[in-house]
């Protein structure tokens, strides 16, 4: 590449600039006005210069390569789950930049310096060379605030089913060629209420990081994956309630683990779904919301583990290694291990994207039908 300046009336009254690369060549005008001109022959070389930069700088703008963009086929938002939000849950879909905004990153509960301020979804990947996994978003307040800041509590759809201006939805599309595409939906919320074990309650953490999943072929739906704690279960896309089209998800009660069906869950069993049991979920028709109202969209190329935007949306905090929530305190008590306040999770990225079945992990069953009948639930 080189720059050439061409021009009448010697080396200071360039009229014209020549952009020279291996392929093509730009000229471009750089008119002086009869002042610019006064300047440059009276003050000298340096005038001139500072006002060459001064185009250089908007002509880098002009050149400079457009920012790839994904497309995302339409039946990833034709088929898109709806969210039976429980009518009795407080803690509502967030807003991700809500969440940085609120938080502090920290490692070992120390506030890193030379972190990016203000934090942002298009800089959060930067924390990944100031403590990498090790990086906790750090609520101001703390995870045991009391009385709890309003920001927990999230942001109550409308009867559009949009959460206002904030957005709380991912999808990303992985393309695994022949016609084999699967679009994860990925939903945030501020807060994570546990479950009630024996009257003590356990898992409580800042953010929270729930998923669908649905395998197509050849635009048409096979199946649907539902994240619930550390499994989930996996549907043909047949066996499920819908809206047309769409299907349904049913949130649990302050966990937001993702089930088929509203009533009663036990999940004691990882991946097993009984109507009763020692650790219970609750759903029902509460509040529904359209996560695609309120979403970014990118693709994702396993082979290179690279995200691509689909439009004008932040992509670097999807790179981000660290966790979206308060690592456990320091010395919380536990009972067999568990304990009432938990670290945040970590983000998409870690859900097995590139996953080669429906389900993250084998073994795998796609159940063909419900495993039960909703214990509570009420018409649209």
């Amino acid at each position: 590449m080189r720059w050439t300046l061409t021009g009448t009336g010697g080396e200071r009254t360039c009229q014209s600039l020549l952009l020279t690369t291996s392929s093509k060549v730009f000229t471009w005008s750089l008119p002086l006005s009869s002042w610019t001109a006064l300047l440059i022959r009276s003050s000298g070389l340096m005038v001139a210069m500072l006002h060459l930069i001064s185009h250089l700088v908007a002509l880098a703008l002009l050149v400079a390569p457009a920012r790839a963009t994904a497309t995302i086929p339409s039946y990833v938002y034709d088929y898109a789950p709806l969210i039976w939000l429980h009518s009795q849950d407080a803690y509502r879909p967030g807003d991700l930049q809500a969440q940085l905004d609120h938080t502090t990153p920290e490692v070992n509960w120390t506030a890193i310096q030379g972190a990016p301020s203000p934090l942002t979804l298009s800089n959060l990947d930067q924390l990944n060379n100031l403590g990498n996994t090790s990086v906790y978003l750090t609520s101001h307040e703390g995870i045991a605030a009391y009385p709890e800041p309003a920001w927990f509590r999230g942001i109550t759809p409308d009867s559009q089913g949009r959460i206002g201006n904030g957005t709380g939805c991912a999808i990303i599309v992985v393309d695994h060629g022949s016609g084999n595409v699967d679009a994860f939906y990925f939903y945030f919320y501020p807060y994570n209420k546990g479950d009630l074990v024996l009257g003590l309650e356990f898992g409580d953490h800042i953010g929270d990081w729930e998923h669908n999943m649905i395998r197509f072929a050849n635009g048409t739906p096979q199946a649907m994956w539902f994240s619930q704690h550390s499994s989930g279960q996996a549907f043909t896309y047949g066996a499920l309630e819908k809206k047309g089209k769409r299907p349904y998800a049913y949130s649990g009660n302050g966990t937001h683990a993702s089930y088929a069906v509203a009533g009663q869950h036990d999940h004691t069993i990882p991946g097993i779904n009984l109507p009763t049991g020692f650790l219970l979920d609750y759903t029902d028709r509460g509040i529904l919301w359209d996560p695609t109202l309120n979403a970014y969209a990118y693709t994702y190329d396993p082979s290179t583990r690279t995200f691509t935007a689909s439009g004008d949306y932040p992509v670097s905090w999807l790179d981000f290694n660290g966790r979206w929530g308060d690592d456990q305190p320091p010395g919380e008590p536990s009972i067999f291990g568990e304990a009432k306040y938990v670290a945040g999770p970590n983000g998409p990225k870690f859900k097995t994207l590139d996953r080669t079945l429906v389900c993250p992990s084998t073994p795998c069953i796609v159940l063909p039908f419900k495993i039960f009948a909703a214990t509570a639930s009420r018409t649209t």
